[in-house]
């Protein structure tokens, strides 16, 4: 048998893959077994942050392999105090949870808000506001405030409590928070949803409904922090407004596994020795990587260096959308970008494939460009003469 009749036989099919066997990165480029070449225009679903076989991310997980790999949290290492100190000294919130996703991020930040609603003795708070068309990982607490139902079939029982306002509905998310409300978790840009960004109007609202019926404001940036949309994260889009909690994962350490939930200080100390733990959060290599990480993007003009490729992407995306009548919009914000179409997003998917550009869908009808954040223009001219040709062959 071969690698994929391997697989089909001894794993358990939860996925739909490509029949692609990747053999090895190298820069903005991933290699199959077989000897072909593709343009990594996904970047493992918006982890691989600086491309495949960066040196300074190689260099510092050799250096910290050597050293140890592993230690029980009940003792420290220098990574992750390190990588605590890093996401701190740049961001808006005092302390930081290891853990090793999204999901198990935005696990403790659920933990956070129920801990805190259930010590409000005037008045216990136990609802948490989630949004409409929302995604926030495969955990059973997590699908149960993922506000897209064909997460969520099949799974019933969910955690109860969760109500869903239509993301970007004033009124709607006005009718939903109340005295009962311990968090509104919402993403400022919905990646699986397809793409959304958030107003800033209605994050003001989040805001403002939050102090008003003492909620916590959560922010999931699983996908949009660490550089992903222009800026170290993108609650920096909607000042003056902060979120008391974001949760991080994907690109933060190029790969490696690895979480974080960042809190204010007001909330740090809601979770206590022995309210939340994970075996392998602050991991000495994964911290090793994300720090390598954080000090790339905090090199002088990377972001603005970013920003500059981004809008060069974005105007070649709607000079395509002028073209062709199959475009139906052109949504993101940075390397968060998406085209809308008007048949099923697998297709250009396969289509892309085809010209050896990896992408991947979010949603039914839009394709999502989220490539390593080492991309350069010349890269984005190989994707916009791919679609180019496939656009004009698609009636």
């Amino acid at each position: 048998m071969n690698i994929i009749e391997k697989a089909d036989n001894f794993v358990l099919n939860t996925y739909n893959r490509f029949k692609l066997v990747i053999d090895h990165g190298k820069e903005m480029y991933l290699f199959t077994d077989d000897g072909r070449k593709f343009l990594d225009m996904a970047s493992g679903i918006a982890v691989s942050s600086m491309g495949h076989a960066h040196p300074k991310i190689l260099k510092a997980v050799k250096e910290q392999a050597e050293k140890i790999i592993h230690t029980s949290n009940l003792f420290y290492t220098d990574p992750f105090v390190k990588l605590a100190e890093n996401l701190i000294k740049n961001s808006v919130f005092n302390k930081v949870f290891f853990c090793n996703s999204g999901a198990e991020a935005n696990e403790a930040a659920l933990k956070t808000a129920k801990k805190y609603g259930n010590s409000i003795k005037k008045n216990k708070k136990t609802e948490i506001v989630a949004m409409t068309n929302s995604f926030h990982g495969r955990t059973l607490a997590t699908v149960s405030i993922t506000g897209q139902e064909k997460y969520r079939k099949g799974f019933d029982p969910l955690l109860p409590g969760v109500k869903f306002a239509e993301y970007n509905n004033i009124t709607d998310l006005k009718s939903k928070v109340n005295k009962n409300t311990c968090a509104v978790i919402l993403e400022p840009l919905q990646g699986e949803g397809g793409i959304k960004p958030a107003n800033l109007d209605f994050i003001l609202l989040a805001r403002d409904l939050c102090d008003k019926y003492e909620a916590l404001l959560i922010f999931d940036e699983v996908q949009t922090g660490i550089g992903r949309t222009g800026k170290l994260f993108a609650y920096e889009y909607f000042a003056p407004v902060e979120p008391d909690i974001i949760t991080l994962a994907k690109g933060l350490a190029a790969g490696f596994p690895i979480g974080a939930m960042l809190v204010k200080e007001q909330y740090s100390k809601i979770l206590g020795p022995g309210d939340h733990a994970s075996t392998f959060g602050g991991n000495p290599v994964s911290c090793a990587a994300a720090n390598a990480v954080l000090e790339i993007l905090l090199e002088k003009n990377f972001l603005k260096n970013l920003n500059d490729i981004c809008e060069y992407f974005r105007n070649k995306l709607f000079e395509l959308k002028g073209k062709y009548k199959q475009i139906t919009d052109i949504r993101g914000l940075g390397l968060l970008n998406g085209i809308e179409i008007n048949f099923p997003a697998s297709d250009l998917v396969g289509k892309l494939i085809e010209h050896n550009i990896l992408t991947v869908a979010a949603g039914s009808n839009v394709v999502r460009f989220v490539p390593p954040l080492i991309v350069k223009n010349e890269h984005f001219d190989i994707v916009i003469d791919a679609l180019n040709k496939i656009f004009k062959e698609v009636k």
